[in-house]
């Protein structure tokens, strides 16, 4: 699994977290931005819930499998 990066940035006359081009809703101060980036980052690391798929391929055979909900990506705040 990949890398999430919470880049701390000033939007919307506070200062909010960018994931993928998306922007949390700002905050206040930058201290509240950089607190609530850690907190968001450190639940998407969490593991979830086991979770049976079931999904059909390109030929039309219909496949079985149990994902455990422990692929997880990595996380990072980057405050520049």
């Amino acid at each position: 699994m990949g890398k999430i990066v919470y880049q701390i940035v000033q939007h919307d006359g506070g200062w909010a977290y960018k994931v993928d081009g998306s922007f949390s809703e700002p905050y206040r101060n930058h201290e509240d931005a950089v607190a609530a980036a850690k907190r968001a980052a450190a639940e998407q690391e969490l593991p979830g819930a086991g979770e049976t798929i079931e999904y059909e391929d390109e030929k039309g055979i219909w496949h079985v499998e149990f994902d455990p909900g422990t692929d997880r990506p990595a996380t990072e705040v980057a405050d520049n």
